[in-house]
């Protein structure tokens, strides 16, 4: 299911948001955003950019 996220993200130029508890899809994405005793923060995920 996330490959085809992000295909879609990438055919339509778009943000896509998953919300997920599953650690091991989170490094697939280019941009995590964890939230923390409430706090939101960005990190940089190892998914494809765009190009």
């Amino acid at each position: 299911m996330i490959p085809i996220l992000n295909e879609m993200a990438r055919r339509f130029e778009t943000a896509v948001i998953v919300v997920t508890h599953e650690e091991k899809i989170i490094p697939t994405f280019r941009r995590i955003y964890p939230i923390r005793d409430g706090v939101t923060y960005e990190e940089q995920g190892k998914g494809p950019g765009f190009e």
